[in-house]
């Protein structure tokens, strides 16, 4: 994990959400060339050179895809589109409210769905 991607994605969280290592196991494996994070064993976010993703339900990507700069989740450009992900842009990453709210909606989704 020496490509700051841990680094990034552990700060993210610990900032918007500093209880969540209390009410959660979380683990972090490589991915990829991403770091993938796990919430008691399920895959919730990623942070990777495309920027970072939250596994959402259908509906609030749905919304989520209508706003500038939400995009699909691809590990390389031309690759396989991972449905069920969201990469957030930085103004919504950088509003710690609203992104706290999109990994509480993620580890949700990702904990009881899975």
């Amino acid at each position: 994990m020496k490509n700051g991607y841990f680094e990034k994605i552990t700060k993210l969280l610990t900032q918007s959400c500093p209880k969540l290592a209390l009410t959660h196991q979380l683990e972090f494996k490589n991915c990829f060339g991403a770091i993938a994070g796990y919430a008691s064993g399920h895959l919730f976010i990623l942070c990777g050179k495309f920027g970072v993703a939250l596994k959402l339900p259908r509906k609030v990507l749905d919304n989520l895809f209508t706003e500038k700069g939400v995009k699909q989740l691809k590990y390389i450009p031309k690759g396989h589109v991972k449905k069920e992900y969201a990469v957030l842009p930085k103004r919504i990453i950088e509003n710690k409210r609203r992104f706290k709210k999109f990994v509480d909606k993620s580890l949700r989704y990702a904990t009881v769905f899975s």
